[in-house]
């Protein structure tokens, strides 16, 4: 074949194989999100514009507003925030996770480029070699070097886009795992605002509860005294021993919670549960009066979970690409130069240039049925990860709708006990007074103290529900959607595509 044949051949090769790669669109699914219904407001009630008001702050739910990237800096404290930047920044959970995402790219690099360009290697051996001796001959054998050094090339069309379509599978899954790295970085800053709000409220709990078990102890004591004066029954005496008893065993299992989530929350800093930060002041964080409820429709762009369940949707179209361009013919390329002989002297000069060129073609007949089952199988996967992705939209509604139900109930629980503790601590006050004036015995001063501890505790727990569950609804709406490149690449598609 004439080199100008030879070079026409290639380009009519090279045509075809453009033509059937861009036919292989028709080989899958488009890998496009099914249709998912658009719901006028998340829950079985519509949300109201704002909560009640409680502690003085009324939250204000601001519909269609974009998620907040930082919004654990929304509670006003330093501290929160240099606690959130070192767990993002010494996680060994995250830069795992970072690590693995890093690999996936670079695998992603490698099979592109061995799959979409030729590959060119260079050999070189050298051997000395014996044959056997043929009688017809003569009784002595033959004893011969060779020396060979070849640059070999291979190069497989992509007639059918089957490689194409197998980088993109991996490409869309490698996306897969950069949009579950964002859901880990996120889910990692929540984790660490919710586990120092509880810790703070669990040690503020426990001084409450500690100050409770002084006055039960008290009491009882007390009663002991007057039970042996005659001044009170046995009955009385026991029912002030098992109260002060009861708030005792309450403590250790409050202060085991404490240090549980103390223990949790370094380690979600990266460091030893003996380095365990100081807990923050419940006081001094301040919950955010604005919270973004992200409408659905872009609720689907903004959550990494839905994000990576449209990824692996489209991966999965992929999948069913490349099992269907497995059944057509495969044409593949090779060709080598160098130099050759049986002496090095041979082996250098223009005698001993050795080439050669060809081409394979191979078209499956027969695999007993693989190659169908293959592909209804990569079908069935598919239709499983539409099914997916609807179940992680409608989990990603669900969750909106919790949390925006949570917080309005948050507040309005908040609010009674804001001002239970309020009247409750007046009535202390006034009780108090009365006490120090002798106008009253010192029972009543204690029995009013402790009506006021335990609705001091529960404006406690409250406030940390309220400040907690502020901090899931920020988590729920995602991330501010990112807006595509050229052509339509993603942040995350451009990531692993440089």
């Amino acid at each position: 074949m004439t080199t100008p044949t030879l070079f026409r051949y290639s380009r009519i090769t090279a045509l075809a194989g453009m033509a059937c790669a861009l036919a292989a669109c028709s080989f899958g699914p488009g890998g496009e999100p099914p249709a998912m219904p658009q719901p006028a407001h998340y829950g079985a009630e519509a949300q109201p514009a704002q909560t009640v008001p409680a502690q003085g702050v009324t939250q204000q739910f601001v519909v269609g507003a974009k998620p907040v990237p930082e919004w654990w800096k929304l509670y006003q404290s330093d501290a929160l925030n240099a606690l959130v930047d070192e767990g993002l920044r010494s996680s060994p959970t995250l830069a795992a996770t970072d690590r693995s995402l890093a690999a996936a790219r670079e695998q992603l690099r490698a099979q592109i480029g061995s799959s979409m360009l030729p590959t060119i290697d260079a050999g070189g051996q050298a051997t000395r070699n014996r044959a056997l001796a043929i009688p017809e001959i003569g009784p002595n054998t033959f004893l011969y070097n060779v020396f060979v050094g070849q640059l070999q090339a291979h190069y497989t069309f992509d007639l059918f886009g089957a490689a194409r379509l197998a980088d993109a599978a991996l490409a869309a899954r490698v996306n897969v795992q950069a949009y579950q790295f964002d859901a880990a970085r996120r889910a990692l800053a929540a984790n660490i605002v919710t586990a120092a709000i509880t810790s703070a409220a669990l040690h503020a709990q426990i001084e409450t509860t500690e100050r409770l078990v002084t006055i039960a102890n008290d009491q009882a004591r007390d009663t002991q005294r007057r039970y042996a004066l005659g001044a009170v029954s046995h009955a009385d005496q026991l029912s002030a021993q098992q109260s002060a008893a009861s708030l005792s065993a309450s403590l250790p299992g409050l202060k085991q919670q404490w240090l549980s989530t103390r223990h949790a929350l370094a380690v979600l800093l990266g460091r030893t549960p003996d380095a365990a930060p100081e807990d923050l002041a419940l006081a001094q964080l301040h919950v955010p009066e604005q919270v973004p409820v992200v409408v659905p429709s872009e609720l689907l762009r903004s959550r990494p979970d839905i994000q990576a369940a449209d990824a692996a949707l489209k991966a999965a179209a992929a999948d069913v690409g490349v099992a269907t361009a497995q059944m057509y013919p495969s044409l593949s390329l090779s060709a080598s130069m160098g130099q050759g002989g049986f002496s090095w002297p041979v082996a250098l000069s223009g005698a001993g240039a050795i080439w050669s060129i060809g081409a394979s073609l191979s078209q499956p007949l027969f695999h007993g049925g693989a190659l169908v089952a293959q592909r209804r199988a990569a079908l069935d996967t598919y239709d499983a990860t539409v099914s997916q992705y609807k179940q992680t939209v409608l989990a990603a509604f669900q969750n909106v709708a919790d949390t925006l139900a949570a917080l309005e109930h948050d507040s309005q629980a908040l609010d009674a006990a804001n001002i239970a503790a309020r009247s409750a601590q007046g009535i202390f006050d006034e009780t108090s007074g009365r006490y120090r004036l002798g106008a009253l015995p010192v029972a009543s001063a204690r029995s009013s103290e402790q009506q006021f501890r335990n609705a001091q505790l529960d404006e406690i727990r409250y406030t940390s529900a309220r400040l907690t569950d502020t901090a899931a609804l920020f988590q729920a709406m995602g991330n501010p959607p990112v807006e595509t490149g050229v052509g339509g690449a993603s942040a995350a598609s451009a990531g692993v595509a440089e």
